[in-house]
Order: C-alpha cells, then structure tokens, then sequence
C-alpha cells in the first residue's frame, strides 16, 4: 500500500499507509497426511508453530505426535506462486534445490509447544554440543503431553536430549532472545521452570533446571521472555498475568484487568509494552514496567465478515503476536477471523477469515504470518508492510535499554516523554 507522511503532528511516530491496508491474502496452506495407524479425530490440532530466528525453518506440531520441520529458502515473492505447500511437493523441492531437507520429528507425545535456539559452535575436544567444531548448530525444543521437554538438533532431526521435571502437559516454551541457551517452559501443573543448556549448565546428571515458578493457580497457557532478557510474563486459566524478573526469578507484579483468563501474552521487540489476549474478547497493552493499562483493544463480532450460528456468539482470543518491527498485532479469535491492528489504533486494520484458528506467529522478518489451526493445518498470510519513520526508529532504539522510569527521569520536555513511553502514538 502506497505509504502517507511520517508525522504530520505532536506525537505522530509512525509512517501509516495512507488508505486502509488490504485484506490478507492466503499465500499458502501446509496440510498433514492422514496416517492410518492413528485416530485422525483426536489430537491433530496445530497448537504451536515457531520461525527459527534466522527465519531458515519453520516448525508445525501438526497432530498426532509429529513435528514437521520445513527448512525456509522461499522469499516471499516464491512463495506467493504457491497456493499450497504439500509434505510431498515441498520434499521434492528441496532435492531440486540441493538444499536441507524437510524432517519428520517423531516425538511420541501430543505436541503442545516448540520453541528455537542457536546453540554455540562446538569447541576442539568438546564432544557435548551436537554441532560440528567451529560450526553453530540450531535445536528445536518441543513441549509434550506427558510433561517431557525434548530437544533436537534441527539440521539432522536427531533427539539430543529430554528435560524431565513437570508432571503434566507443557504448553509452552519459550528461549531467552540473547542466545543464553535459558529455556522456560510453561505447563498444566501451574509451573513455570527456567532450564540451563548452556555449557555451564550441564551436570553428570543432566541439564540443570534453575528454577522453579509457583504462583499460578490455574494451568500455564503461554510464557514470553522479552527481548531484553530482563522479563517473563506468563498466563494462565486465571484473570491476571505474572510479570516475573529473569534476573532474580521472583515475581515483580500481577496485571488485573481482564474479565476471563488469559491465554497468550508478548513483548514488543523494544520491550516496552506487554500485549495479553483472554477468553474475554480482549486484548490489554501494559506497560510492564509500571504495570499501566495503555490501551484495550476490543474483538467485536463483524456480521458482516462471518456467518454465526445461533450458538456462536463468542470472540474468545486464542493468540497474540508482535510484528517484528513492532507497529502491529495480529490475533486470532474463535470467531474465525484473524484480525490485524496497528499499534495506534484501536479498531482493525485487516481481516482474513479462518477455521479453529489456534495460534499466529510472524516471520522474523516481517511480510507474512503463519496460523495454526484445530485440524492440523497452517496457512500463511501477507502482513501489511510498513515503513518505520525515524521517531520510532530512534524509540524503539531508546527503549531497548531505557526502561520507562528511566525515560520519565530524563530532563526532555513531556510530550516527548509520553512519546517515548508510548503514551502517545
């Protein structure tokens, strides 16, 4: 969409397109096979999909135990000629192209989260990090029903290892950003646990587990390490939100303000603000360092867009993700809609209608997000694009290492403060 001013006014940041973005476009749909030896009516939701940071794979728990790993060398522009990726059709792709081949990870549990990391090149004599000397390697680690993490290494589809401690489904994982090798994982027995797989972290007895979180009273649904590596927010079947310190692994502070429990939750790439998505039809953004309601944004039924039955009436939010440049949200509700928002408005910018969407992601580098859905199918979607004017590029450079009382105690005029502290737009 052609772009309009940067600015334009006191407290203007960002360069909006200058009539509505257009609707998302379906780019491609990843579809399972329908393996005879299980019973394809149970357990064949998507309830994770995850990009590599790099953005190079992409991981689906598509149902029925199996983890699909995709290796990503399609641009977008590829990928738009596509109306459907098959496992078949993408296999003999990669065989053309002479590059990684698409894996099948067999992981024995219903698959619940996935999670990447980049594990450090191998040292001379050090036989403990799967990769090869002088070469990083990345793993995936893959949250199961029976309480199991495992890891594996992503280029070869190899389980390195298994994390045992919970003592139910993990629903969620989640990697510090900072390449620490620090993983939390999220489960039903209303624990957060922090794992060490780093180098320092190894025993004779296994990885270390760091620390335990107690504090829910309810089932984990989702954890969120922001990319400063100083916060973990985490949501449960309960009404409010933990905010936790990942320095002192205590809680810093609950976030009230939703009807219903909350069930996904993200940072901004600057991690300044805290997005989190409830059964109530609402999304809050927070500013997690004061613990502030910036902002609700409100899923309202579009009769139009949708054909309800008479017995759904409900927009119950399944998931909420940043774009990675973080202008927009994307979230995807039970009303069969993904919804697309900028970060200023308080109305969509966008929708695309979907079935039993689970859960959303964007790609690392922005243009498309992938949905999950309860029959074990992803689809992927153009993103509207947008250009970041020089205010919030110099922003989001502040608030990577200012917090929002550090902001407010500089010696800068106050629109300029609200600015900075996303008070103003």
């Amino acid at each position: 969409a052609p772009m309009g001013r940067a600015g334009g006014g006191p407290g203007r940041g960002v360069t909006w397109p200058c009539r509505r973005p257009e609707e998302p476009v379906l780019l491609a749909e990843l579809k399972p096979g329908r393996p005879q030896r299980y019973d394809w009516k149970s357990s064949c939701e998507t309830w994770s999909v995850a990009f590599s940071p790099d953005g190079a794979w992409f991981a689906w728990s598509q149902g029925h135990c199996v983890v699909k790993l995709i290796p990503w060398p399609l641009g977008e522009a590829e990928l738009c000629k596509t109306s459907e990726r098959k496992s078949r059709g993408s296999k003999a792709e990669a065989r053309s192209r002479g590059v990684a081949k698409e894996k099948t990870l067999e992981c024995g549990q219903i698959v619940w989260g996935l999670a990447f990391s980049a594990w450090p090149a191998a040292e001379a004599g050090e036989t403990d990090p799967p990769c090869a000397v002088g070469l990083p390697c990345l793993i995936l680690a893959t949250g199961l029903n029976d309480g199991q993490i495992k890891v594996w290494e992503v280029q070869t589809g190899h389980l390195l290892f298994s994390l045992l401690g919970h003592q139910d489904v993990v629903r969620d994982l989640s990697f510090a950003p900072n390449g620490s090798l620090i993983l939390v994982s999220a489960s039903r027995d209303k624990t957060l646990r922090v794992w060490d797989l780093s180098r320092d972290g190894r025993s004779v007895q296994g990885w270390r587990q760091v620390q335990v979180l107690s504090g829910h009273v309810q089932w984990v649904y989702c954890c969120s390490i922001s990319p400063d590596c100083s916060m973990l927010c985490s949501a449960a079947g309960e009404k409010s939100a933990l905010l936790w310190s990942m320095r002192s692994y205590t809680l810093i502070r609950r976030l009230e303000g939703h009807q219903s429990s909350v069930v996904s939750c993200d940072f901004s790439p600057d991690s300044a603000l805290l997005v989190t998505a409830s059964y109530d039809a609402c999304v809050i953004m927070w500013d997690p360092y004061t613990g502030e309601q910036l902002r609700t944004l409100r899923h309202v039924p579009l009769h139009s867009a949708v054909d309800y039955s008479s017995e759904v009436h409900t927009s119950s939010l399944r998931s909420v993700c940043f774009s990675p440049e973080g202008l927009y949200l994307a979230t995807v509700a039970d009303d069969r809609l993904l919804r697309i928002w900028a970060l200023e408005l308080r109305s969509p910018v966008a929708f695309a209608p979907m079935t039993n969407g689970l859960c959303c992601m964007y790609f690392p580098q922005g243009g498309f997000i992938a949905t999950g859905t309860r029959d074990g199918h992803v689809q992927f979607w153009t993103a509207p694009r947008v250009l970041s004017s020089l205010k919030h590029l110099c922003r989001k450079a502040l608030r990577t290492f200012l917090t929002t009382y550090q902001v407010l105690a500089l010696p800068i005029p106050r629109k300029l403060k609200e600015f900075l502290t996303y008070r103003t737009f």
